[in-house]
């Protein structure tokens, strides 16, 4: 499995955490072990995985912020799952670059949402992208 398809299954936990409301350890636990057993992709499934679970709530603001007409509640839950993927890369995995999060994750959504919803995970994860390093932006939480 290289990195891309790892991507893909952490959009997957993700997409199925959200719609379970369960983002507990043990979930996490359960998916990667089904799906990451002696696997290269365990170690970066597992720090992305809890970046993301333990940050949700940061991620989630950081959403709302830039798309103030469309918030996390009301987005899609595949794209959801997309964008929460690649900001807990933009924001918590340093080896990750920015470009790359936002590539892959246009990608999935490409292979598992609409052409409309390329464009949006495009364009907000491209503002959050130049926002971050501003100083007093409303995407400065929590770090």
């Amino acid at each position: 499995m290289n990195r891309t398809e790892a991507r893909e299954r952490i959009m997957q936990l993700l997409y199925q955490m959200d719609i379970q409301g369960d983002y507990s350890r043990e979930c996490r636990e359960r998916y990667l072990e089904a799906n990451f057993r002696k696997n290269s992709q365990r170690e970066y499934a597992d720090q992305l995985s809890d970046a993301v679970a333990d940050h949700i709530g940061e991620i989630d603001e950081r959403l709302n912020a830039i798309s103030s007409k469309w918030n996390t509640k009301r987005m899609a839950k595949v794209d959801l799952a997309i964008a929460r993927l690649a900001l807990g890369e933009i924001f918590y995995m340093d080896a990750i670059p920015d470009a790359v999060a936002i590539n892959e994750a246009v990608d999935l959504a490409k292979k598992y949402s609409t052409d409309e919803s390329r464009r949006f995970i495009n364009g907000i994860l491209g503002q959050i992208v130049k926002k971050k390093d501003e100083p007093n932006s409303e995407l400065d939480i929590g770090n």
